[in-house]
Protein backbone atom coordinates (compact mmCIF):
# COMPACT_ATOMS: atom_id res chain seq x y z
CA UNK A 1 0.00 0.00 0.00
CA UNK A 2 1.75 3.42 -0.80
CA UNK A 3 0.69 6.32 1.35
CA UNK A 4 1.27 10.00 -0.12
CA UNK A 5 2.17 12.00 3.33
CA UNK A 6 1.67 15.58 1.74
CA UNK A 7 -1.30 17.67 0.68
CA UNK A 8 0.00 18.68 -2.51
CA UNK A 9 -2.94 18.13 -5.38
CA UNK A 10 0.04 18.59 -7.78
CA UNK A 11 1.49 15.97 -6.27
CA UNK A 12 -1.65 13.64 -6.14
CA UNK A 13 -2.53 14.30 -9.32
CA UNK A 14 1.01 13.76 -10.88
CA UNK A 15 1.10 10.41 -9.12
CA UNK A 16 -2.35 9.19 -10.95
CA UNK A 17 -0.94 10.32 -14.06
CA UNK A 18 1.81 8.18 -13.32
CA UNK A 19 -0.53 5.59 -12.90
CA UNK A 20 0.12 4.45 -9.04
CA UNK A 21 -2.72 3.80 -7.02
CA UNK A 22 -2.04 5.73 -3.22
CA UNK A 23 -3.75 6.95 -0.04
CA UNK A 24 -3.25 10.82 1.08
CA UNK A 25 -2.57 11.03 4.50
CA UNK A 26 -1.34 14.99 5.38
CA UNK A 27 2.17 15.58 7.40
CA UNK A 28 2.29 18.15 10.10
CA UNK A 29 6.06 18.11 10.02
CA UNK A 30 7.07 21.84 10.29
CA UNK A 31 9.37 23.47 7.47
CA UNK A 32 12.11 25.20 9.19
CA UNK A 33 15.28 25.39 7.31
CA UNK A 34 18.53 24.44 9.86
CA UNK A 35 21.40 27.06 10.51
CA UNK A 36 24.39 25.88 7.78
CA UNK A 37 21.78 23.17 5.83
CA UNK A 38 22.84 22.79 2.09
CA UNK A 39 19.39 23.13 0.04
CA UNK A 40 19.56 19.75 -1.12
CA UNK A 41 19.98 18.21 2.72
CA UNK A 42 17.13 20.25 3.62
CA UNK A 43 14.64 19.02 1.53
CA UNK A 44 16.08 15.35 1.78
CA UNK A 45 15.34 15.92 5.18
CA UNK A 46 11.80 17.51 5.14
CA UNK A 47 10.75 14.66 2.84
CA UNK A 48 12.34 12.18 4.91
CA UNK A 49 10.68 13.58 8.44
CA UNK A 50 7.27 14.01 6.81
CA UNK A 51 7.70 10.15 5.75
CA UNK A 52 8.32 8.94 8.82
CA UNK A 53 6.29 10.81 10.68
CA UNK A 54 2.96 9.34 8.59
CA UNK A 55 4.58 5.52 8.76
CA UNK A 56 4.60 5.75 12.45
CA UNK A 57 0.99 6.93 12.29
CA UNK A 58 0.09 4.63 9.88
CA UNK A 59 2.04 1.61 10.89
CA UNK A 60 -0.91 -0.51 11.88
CA UNK A 61 -1.72 -0.40 7.86
CA UNK A 62 1.43 -2.55 7.04
CA UNK A 63 0.63 -6.32 6.42
CA UNK A 64 3.00 -8.88 4.89
CA UNK A 65 0.64 -9.24 1.62
CA UNK A 66 0.38 -5.39 1.24
CA UNK A 67 3.43 -3.64 2.96
CA UNK A 68 3.39 -0.26 4.18
CA UNK A 69 5.08 2.00 1.72
CA UNK A 70 4.99 6.04 2.70
CA UNK A 71 6.40 8.59 0.61
CA UNK A 72 7.00 12.33 1.44
CA UNK A 73 8.26 15.18 -0.68
CA UNK A 74 9.58 18.62 -0.07
CA UNK A 75 9.94 21.18 -3.27
CA UNK A 76 11.97 24.11 -2.41
CA UNK A 77 13.91 27.15 -5.35
CA UNK A 78 17.10 27.65 -4.89
CA UNK A 79 18.41 31.40 -6.31
CA UNK A 80 21.85 32.91 -5.17
CA UNK A 81 21.74 30.29 -2.26
CA UNK A 82 18.85 31.83 -1.23
CA UNK A 83 16.34 28.96 -0.08
CA UNK A 84 12.59 29.75 -1.25
CA UNK A 85 9.62 27.70 -0.22
CA UNK A 86 5.98 29.14 0.13
CA UNK A 87 5.43 32.56 0.57
CA UNK A 88 4.02 34.04 3.73
CA UNK A 89 2.28 36.86 2.30
CA UNK A 90 1.19 38.10 -1.23
CA UNK A 91 4.38 41.10 -0.46
CA UNK A 92 6.50 38.21 -0.14
CA UNK A 93 5.43 36.56 -2.88
CA UNK A 94 6.01 39.58 -5.11
CA UNK A 95 9.69 39.67 -3.49
CA UNK A 96 10.65 36.22 -4.87
CA UNK A 97 9.20 36.70 -7.93
CA UNK A 98 11.48 39.38 -8.21
CA UNK A 99 14.53 38.32 -7.39
CA UNK A 100 13.88 35.03 -10.39
CA UNK A 101 13.12 37.81 -12.96
CA UNK A 102 15.81 37.43 -15.59
CA UNK A 103 17.36 34.81 -13.85
CA UNK A 104 17.79 31.06 -14.00
CA UNK A 105 17.35 29.23 -10.54
CA UNK A 106 17.28 25.74 -9.05
CA UNK A 107 14.27 23.67 -8.30
CA UNK A 108 15.48 21.21 -5.80
CA UNK A 109 12.70 17.81 -4.68
CA UNK A 110 14.03 15.87 -2.11
CA UNK A 111 11.95 12.57 -2.02
CA UNK A 112 11.72 9.90 0.64
CA UNK A 113 10.26 6.16 0.75
CA UNK A 114 9.62 4.64 3.70
CA UNK A 115 8.43 0.60 4.46
CA UNK A 116 9.65 -1.87 7.34
CA UNK A 117 12.39 -2.84 4.92
CA UNK A 118 14.68 0.47 5.19
CA UNK A 119 14.67 4.17 4.30
CA UNK A 120 15.54 5.24 0.42
CA UNK A 121 15.91 9.00 -0.03
CA UNK A 122 17.35 10.87 -3.06
CA UNK A 123 16.92 14.38 -4.96
CA UNK A 124 15.69 15.92 -8.32
CA UNK A 125 17.89 19.19 -9.37
CA UNK A 126 15.99 21.21 -12.23
CA UNK A 127 17.58 24.43 -14.00
CA UNK A 128 14.82 26.95 -14.48
CA UNK A 129 15.29 30.27 -16.65
CA UNK A 130 12.33 32.90 -16.12
CA UNK A 131 12.16 35.79 -18.51
CA UNK A 132 12.78 39.51 -17.25
CA UNK A 133 8.99 40.17 -15.31
CA UNK A 134 7.88 43.86 -15.26
CA UNK A 135 6.20 45.43 -11.67
CA UNK A 136 2.80 45.27 -13.29
CA UNK A 137 3.47 41.59 -14.58
CA UNK A 138 4.27 40.30 -11.01
CA UNK A 139 1.33 42.02 -9.58
CA UNK A 140 -1.03 40.65 -11.85
CA UNK A 141 0.06 37.29 -11.38
CA UNK A 142 0.03 37.69 -7.64
CA UNK A 143 -3.09 39.01 -7.77
CA UNK A 144 -4.48 35.47 -9.36
CA UNK A 145 -3.66 33.86 -5.83
CA UNK A 146 -1.67 31.05 -7.82
CA UNK A 147 2.00 32.28 -6.01
CA UNK A 148 0.67 31.61 -2.59
CA UNK A 149 1.18 27.87 -2.22
CA UNK A 150 4.03 27.15 -4.62
CA UNK A 151 7.74 26.84 -3.63
CA UNK A 152 9.00 30.09 -5.56
CA UNK A 153 5.58 31.88 -5.63
CA UNK A 154 5.22 30.69 -8.80
CA UNK A 155 3.26 27.58 -10.91
CA UNK A 156 5.23 26.15 -14.46
CA UNK A 157 2.06 24.48 -14.89
CA UNK A 158 -0.39 27.67 -14.36
CA UNK A 159 0.18 31.32 -15.81
CA UNK A 160 3.89 31.11 -15.19
CA UNK A 161 4.38 28.85 -17.90
CA UNK A 162 4.60 31.85 -20.51
CA UNK A 163 7.99 33.29 -18.41
CA UNK A 164 9.67 29.93 -18.83
CA UNK A 165 11.84 29.33 -22.15
CA UNK A 166 13.63 26.84 -21.44
CA UNK A 167 14.17 24.25 -18.39
CA UNK A 168 17.44 21.84 -18.14
CA UNK A 169 15.98 18.87 -16.00
CA UNK A 170 13.52 17.16 -15.21
CA UNK A 171 9.79 19.30 -15.75
CA UNK A 172 8.00 17.42 -13.55
CA UNK A 173 10.08 18.22 -10.74
CA UNK A 174 9.16 21.41 -11.09
CA UNK A 175 5.16 20.85 -10.69
CA UNK A 176 6.16 18.93 -7.51
CA UNK A 177 7.68 15.23 -7.67
CA UNK A 178 10.02 13.95 -9.78
CA UNK A 179 8.13 10.87 -11.50
CA UNK A 180 11.02 8.95 -12.96
CA UNK A 181 13.03 9.60 -9.52
CA UNK A 182 9.50 8.39 -7.63
CA UNK A 183 9.29 5.31 -9.69
CA UNK A 184 12.62 4.01 -9.83
CA UNK A 185 12.84 4.34 -5.46
CA UNK A 186 8.93 2.60 -5.63
CA UNK A 187 10.26 -0.44 -7.94
CA UNK A 188 13.58 -0.61 -5.85
CA UNK A 189 11.86 -0.88 -2.13
CA UNK A 190 9.46 -3.76 -3.87
CA UNK A 191 12.90 -5.40 -4.66
CA UNK A 192 13.93 -4.92 -1.41
CA UNK A 193 10.88 -6.25 0.48
CA UNK A 194 10.52 -9.40 -1.47
CA UNK A 195 13.92 -10.09 -0.84
CA UNK A 196 13.40 -9.19 2.95
CA UNK A 197 10.37 -11.47 2.69
CA UNK A 198 12.55 -14.84 0.94
CA UNK A 199 10.86 -14.26 -2.11
CA UNK A 200 13.93 -13.83 -4.50
CA UNK A 201 17.51 -14.45 -4.13
CA UNK A 202 19.89 -11.52 -3.30
CA UNK A 203 21.76 -10.87 -6.59
CA UNK A 204 25.76 -11.42 -5.73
Amino acid sequence: MLVLASTSPRRRELLTQAGFEFLVVPSAVAEEHRPGEDAISFATRLAQEKAQAVYEEQSALDDAQNPLLVLGADTIVVVDEEILGKPASASDAARMLALLSGRTHQVITGVCLISRAGIEAAAEVTFVRMQTLSTAEIEAYVATGESMDKAGAYAIQGRAACWIPRIGGCYFNVVGLPLALVSSLIEGMHRRLKRSAGLVSSTR
